[in-house]
């Protein structure tokens, strides 16, 4: 049985929250950035994302081409 995905994403979040503090020592919510550096690490990650997605992209068009 699959398990239920929003359980497995506030799992996910919890655990991200808690490296956050180890790594940072607050919460995001406790964390003094301003509006400008909120958007600009926001702006990061989604180019990450944007990047692991297209790696998967290439890979896929790889592996269909191969067969």
């Amino acid at each position: 049985m699959i398990e239920d995905t929003e359980s497995l994403v506030c799992v996910d979040i919890r655990y991200r929250q808690q490296l956050g503090v180890k790594k940072y020592g607050t919460t995001v919510a406790g964390n003094p950035l301003t509006e400008e550096e909120w958007l600009q690490h926001a702006y990061e990650e989604a180019l990450d994302l944007a990047i692991y997605l297209k790696r998967l992209m290439q890979q896929r068009a790889t592996l269909r081409e191969r067969s």
